[in-house]
């Protein structure tokens, strides 16, 4: 994905506005699977200086179509109008499709329904495209630690897809990946992003509850009554756990749960250790208070 730069405008003179309507945002109701590869096209379309005037001239597609795309609006998009999108903006067509197939499935999309719609693509389809060398050596570092996190919230399909979306929408965006301030930083919030879209939320929580039967301490347990008395207590910290704010949630698992250092934590976030041990202290603090909290007696002081 490429971003053209613009030579600067003289002093006193007004930018110019890209003529025709403003395009409107995504509807609230467009799924996050159709987002993960709507959001990147859209930003492209909005980098590339093109008008849907100009767009759709040379796709030869009506003007209300393409903004109605760009906007998830309707019914769920066929392959051939996003792949003739997609080239127009200079877009790598591999991982584009792989999300669009994704979010054809999750919008009940039937694999004869997503084969028709390729017909007429498959040479661009099929083609497995190298991503860039820096995105295929950032996944090599990455993936593993990755799968750990997703993991805590995720079944095993569900963690595999999201892991799998995360480094293609980095694909979509590794320009603005390597321009960000931190590209580690850059990737984890699109992973975290591509995994709280999945996760079960219970009163605008994540729930951490399925990784309370992988702890290390319950599976070190033979007897069946000390293993339930360890699930509840689990079940609790990890309710105690899920109302910490995201930064420390995220340290609280990947140090606790994942079992990583503080070193390879702060190299994940592209965050300062600093801010790591800190995150820790002060979760760990909250949870304390709210696990094990002080008792008071008639007469004394805790």
């Amino acid at each position: 994905m490429t971003t053209p730069t613009e030579p600067p405008v003289p002093p006193g003179r007004p930018l110019t506005a890209r003529p025709g309507r403003k395009l409107g945002p995504i509807l609230p109701s467009t799924g996050s699977a159709h987002c993960a590869w709507l959001q990147p096209m859209r930003d492209t379309y909005l980098a590339s200086g093109l008008t849907l005037n100009e767009l759709s001239e040379r796709l030869r597609f009506a003007k209300s179509k393409i903004s109605e795309l760009l906007r998830g609006v309707g019914l769920y998009p066929r392959w051939e109008i996003v792949c003739m999108l997609a080239v127009e903006l200079g877009m790598p067509n591999w991982p584009l499709y792989q999300l669009w197939r994704q979010a054809a499935f999750e919008a009940h999309k039937s694999s004869e329904w997503i084969d028709n719609c390729t017909d007429r693509t498959t040479v661009l389809t099929t083609t497995h495209t190298a991503p860039p060398l820096e995105h295929r050596a950032f996944r090599e570092l990455a993936e593993n630690h990755y799968t750990l996190f997703a993991q805590t919230f995720l079944d095993d399909d569900q963690r595999d897809t999201a892991v799998s979306d995360t480094f293609d929408i980095l694909w979509l965006n590794w320009n603005d990946a390597l321009a960000s301030h931190d590209t580690r930083r850059f990737a984890w919030n699109v992973l975290r992003a591509t995994v709280m879209a999945r996760t079960p939320h219970r009163d605008g929580r994540p729930e951490l509850g399925r990784a309370a039967f992988d702890t290390a301490a319950l599976q070190a347990l033979t007897d069946p009554a000390d293993r339930i008395d360890q699930v509840t207590e689990t079940l609790e910290m990890f309710t105690a756990m899920s109302r910490l704010p995201p930064s420390q949630l995220d340290v609280m698992v990947l140090r606790r749960l994942c079992g990583f250092t503080p070193e390879t934590v702060s190299a994940l976030l592209g965050t300062s250790l600093a801010a790591v041990r800190s995150d820790e202290r002060h979760a760990t603090r909250f949870l304390e208070s709210v696990l094990c909290p002080p008792h008071t007696t008639e007469g004394n002081t805790p």
